[in-house]
C-alpha cells in the first residue's frame, strides 16, 4: 500500500511554529509540532530549533512527501521567525534563500500554503507583536532548475504550492486506478478528452479556453490512460504537453516516468536526422543536456519547426497505434507540444481539427 505524506507548506509551517513557540515558550526541547492541515491535524518532526537572541529563533523540518516521486523528498525547511513591535498586520511571510518569488517580486506562497500558516502561527502571536517569517530553502534553487518554475513565473528557487496539506503518491502505481475512475467519469459527458501531461500542462490548457469538463490529468501513465480512453470508445484525446516529457511517447516510451526510461536526446537527435540536419546538427543536439537545451539549439540553428512537427506527429502516429494494439479501437489522437515558458512549439494536424471542437 503507497504511504501517503505532506506536502512542501506543511513543513514550511511546521518550521515557522516550532520556531515561534520555542522563541515565545522558552521550551527546553521541541521534537515536534501538531498542524493543522485545514481540516485534519499532522505531527510534523523537528529536526532542530534554536534561538539567535530574545526576539529571534530557527528552526527546521525535512520534507517528506510519502511514496511520491517528489523531487523535494528529504528537502531541509527552514523558518527564521522574529518578533517585532504589532504593525498593520500581524504575520509577515518572506521568501528566503532557495524560496521563489514572483515576477512582482512577491513571496511564491499561494492561497493554501497562506492559509496553513495563518491557521497555525496567528492564534501564537503576542497581541502587542508582529510576527515576521523567512522561509529558507537551502537546495531550492537547485530543485527548482529540474521543474518548469520558471516557465510559470516562479523566479529563483521552489514555491509553496498545492491544494492540501497531504501528499499523495499520484506517480505510484497503486494511484492509477484513481486516473481510470477520473477518465471514466468524464468521458461520459465529453467524448473529445484532453490529456494533461502535469500540472503546467494543465495550466496551458485552461489559457487555451479548454474546458475543465474534457481535461484528464495523467501523471506519467498516458499509454495505460490512452488505452482506458479507447476502452470507453472516447472519439479523441489532444495530448498537452511540455516537449522535454511527451517526446518520450515519439520513441515508444509510454510511462514517462524517468524512473522507467529516459531517451529525449536521442528521440530529438533521430528527427534531426529525418529533417535533414547535417553532422553538426546532430552533434550539436545530443551534446545539450536537457531537452530545453536541444529545443533552444535548434532554434538557433533554424531546425526546430521541422524536427518539432515530425516529433509532434510521430507521437500522435504511435498513440494511435498503441491505443489499437491494445485496445482494439481507432482512437483519433493530437499533439501539442510547448517549451519551459509555455509557449506553444508545434501542434499537429490532428491537434488543429480538435482544437476548435475543444473550445466550443
Amino acid at each position: 500500500m503507497a504511504r501517503t505524506g505532506y506536502t512542501l507548506p506543511v513543513f514550511a509551517t511546521a518550521a515557522a511554529k516550532a520556531a515561534l513557540m520555542y522563541l515565545c515558550q522558552r521550551l527546553d526541547s521541541l521534537p515536534s509540532v501538531d498542524i493543522d492541515l485545514l481540516p485534519d491535524t499532522a505531527e510534523i518532526p523537528v529536526s532542530g530549533v534554536a534561538t539567535l537572541d530574545t526576539q529571534s529563533a530557527l528552526a527546521m523540518t525535512i520534507s517528506d512527501p510519502g511514496d511520491n516521486l517528489d523531487l523535494t523528498r528529504n528537502t531541509p525547511i527552514w523558518a527564521w521567525v522574529r518578533l517585532l513591535p504589532r504593525q498593520s498586520e500581524a504575520l509577515i511571510l518572506e521568501a528566503g534563500e532557495g524560496l521563489g518569488k514572483t515576477i512582482t517580486g512577491d513571496a511564491a506562497i499561494y492561497s493554501y500554503a497562506r492559509r496553513l500558516f495563518d491557521a497555525n502561527l496567528l492564534p501564537l502571536i503576542p497581541p502587542d507583536k508582529t510576527v515576521k517569517v523567512a522561509i529558507i530553502l537551502p537546495e531550492g534553487r537547485q530543485l527548482a532548475r529540474r521543474t518548469s518554475n520558471e516557465a510559470f513565473g516562479i523566479l529563483q528557487g521552489l514555491s509553496l504550492l498545492g491544494t492540501s496539506g497531504i501528499s499523495q503518491p499520484l506517480s505510484d502505481a497503486d494511484h492509477l486506478e484513481e486516473f481510470r475512475r477520473q477518465l471514466q467519469a468524464k468521458v461520459k459527458n465529453s467524448s473529445d478528452l484532453v490529456f494533461c501531461i502535469g500540472n503546467n500542462g494543465l495550466q496551458v490548457a485552461q489559457r487555451l479556453s479548454i474546458p475543465e469538463s474534457a481535461i484528464v490529468q495523467t501523471g506519467n501513465w498516458i499509454g495505460a490512460l490512452l488505452v482506458e480512453a479507447g476502452l470507453y470508445q472516447a472519439s479523441s484525446v489532444l495530448l498537452l504537453g511540455y516537449q522535454g516529457k511527451l517526446i518520450k511517447l515519439a520513441g515508444g516510451i509510454f510511462n514517462t516516468s524517468s524512473h522507467i526510461a529516459d531517451a529525449k536526446l536521442e528521440i530529438i537527435t533521430a528527427a534531426v536526422v529525418q529533417s535533414g540536419g547535417d553532422l553538426e546538427a546532430l552533434k550539436a543536439t545530443l551534446e545539450t543536456k536537457t531537452a530545453d537545451g536541444a529545443h533552444k539549439k535548434l532554434l538557433e540553428l533554424g531546425l526546430s519547426e521541422p524536427v518539432f512537427a515530425i516529433l509532434a506527429a510521430k507521437i500522435s502516429h504511435k498513440a494511435t497505434a498503441y491505443v489499437q494494439k491494445y485496445a482494439n479501437f481507432p482512437l483519433k489522437v493530437g499533439t501539442v507540444l510547448f517549451d519551459r515558458k509555455g509557449e506553444i512549439i508545434i501542434q499537429d494536424s490532428q491537434a488543429q481539427e480538435l482544437l476548435p471542437k475543444l473550445r466550443r
